[in-house]
């Protein structure tokens, strides 16, 4: 048994996707969460950025006592060498193992679409993660797309089913996707399930979609369970959360996403100068 807190961090709101999912598996689970706003998007930056970035974020983390890190931006799980999470006092989870695998298991034609920010796409991670796959149970056609729009257009609160804005940007970038016939889509960005709607009418009720926050959080609570560091209780766990610019719009938009008022619940904290 382990009381202390689950980390969980992204660049902004979309890893609240994570916490929604943990808080659903482990609800006896203290959660802390970190949102990178002052910096967001990460997945423009460079890949020293990137890194600088999220070692940061962990460094905060690991500063509060957390027992796991659930690493909820996939552009640093794309990003951060190998070696250094490994190196990590506490188990580390990126999304995109997690989220390939569940992948292969969905897709029943083989053809898998990938969206993502640039940096994930350029990094090649989905594609490297889906071709090491074990013996899949069939021949495996991937097509990633990135969609550069979508976490600034999120993080500025765009996220009901039918803005126009939204619907716009899903018809341009997901057009490969529905050219190459794909049955599968993993949402590589965990602020896409933020519009899951508007990408699930724009792909049509025969595409399954992946939302990588999920993912990671089931393969967190996994991991937990196998090391024996859960709480062991049911019910009564608290989130915490921080971010490092104004608590104001992410308390806005992340409480319409989580069904329930953050007001005041959102601690602004200003991370060590780059």
């Amino acid at each position: 048994m382990d009381n202390r807190p689950i980390g969980v961090f992204d660049s902004g709101l979309g890893g609240l996707t994570g916490v929604r999912e943990l808080a659903r598996l482990l609800p006896g689970e203290d959660l802390l969460y970190f949102g990178d706003t002052a910096r967001t998007p990460y997945g423009s930056r460079s890949r020293d950025t990137i890194i600088r970035y999220g070692q940061q974020d962990v460094a905060f983390l690991l500063s509060r006592g957390v027992k796991a890190i659930l690493c909820a931006c996939n552009t640093v799980s794309s990003t951060l060498p190998a070696d250094y999470t490994a190196g990590l006092p506490v188990p580390f989870i990126g999304v995109v193992d997690a989220s390939a695998a569940a992948a292969a298991r969905a897709t029943k034609n083989g053809r898998i679409g990938v969206i993502a920010t640039a940096a994930t796409v350029k990094s090649g991670s989905y594609t490297r993660a889906l071709n090491a796959l074990d013996a899949p149970q069939l021949p495996l056609s991937v097509t990633v797309r990135a969609c550069p729009l979508f976490v600034p257009v999120i993080e500025n609160g765009y996220v009901g089913r039918g803005e126009p804005i939204v619907t716009a940007l899903a018809r341009e970038y997901l057009a490969p996707l529905k050219e190459a016939g794909v049955d599968t889509l993993i949402l590589g960005c965990t602020h896409y399930p933020l519009i899951a709607d508007a990408i699930a009418d724009e792909m049509g009720p025969g595409v399954t979609l992946i939302d990588s926050g999920a993912q990671g959080a089931l393969a967190l609570r996994d991991a937990l369970a196998g090391a024996g560091r859960l709480r062991g209780r049911t019910s009564g766990g608290e989130v915490q959360f921080y971010v490092s610019d104004s608590g104001e719009n992410f308390a806005e938009v992340g409480g319409l996403f989580l069904g329930k008022d953050l007001s005041g619940a959102v601690h602004p904290f200003t991370l060590a100068a780059p």
